[in-house]
């Protein structure tokens, strides 16, 4: 895979000449923040997910079919009501924080400064990648398998 484009971050878009041409990966703090958060939620998910049983409802499962090779599943008591609680807070939550990102307002400036097609998108694409966006826990091979 291609190494991705260096980032930039509010700080060296300030410092720029006045002159100096518009520069789609010089990402806003506000949005660097967002991408953090977007990920951060993806990743406690992702964490919660992998220790819940798993059916949500008590279940009593079923064998497996080694003619089909279908694996069964154990029977399992379901969610607790504070893990379906945070599982579902977690939800609402990375929606809202998935939708902060790509409607960001330096998306519609990358547009109109002439940024489309391939190139918006690989600014979409470095910012999954930019400085401060990729929660310290999170290892980069999972944020390229989530993009």
């Amino acid at each position: 895979m291609a190494t991705p484009p260096t980032t930039k971050n509010d700080s060296t878009a300030q410092n720029a000449p006045a002159d100096a041409p518009f520069d789609p990966l010089a990402f806003p703090k506000d949005l660097l923040d967002a991408q953090l958060r977007e990920a951060t939620l993806y990743t406690e998910l992702h964490a919660l997910q992998a220790k819940l049983p798993w059916s949500r409802e008590p279940h009593e499962g079923w064998a497996g079919d080694k003619e089909r090779k279908r694996d069964g599943r154990p029977a399992t008591e379901g969610w607790s009501e504070e893990e379906a609680t945070t599982y579902d807070k977690l939800w609402v939550d990375l929606r809202k924080a998935t939708a902060a990102v790509p409607g960001h307002a330096w998306w519609e400036r990358c547009e109109k400064e002439g940024i489309k097609g391939a190139s918006l998108v690989a600014a979409r694409m470095a910012l999954k990648h930019a400085e401060g966006t990729v929660p310290a826990p999170l290892q980069q091979a999972d944020v390229e398998a989530a993009a």
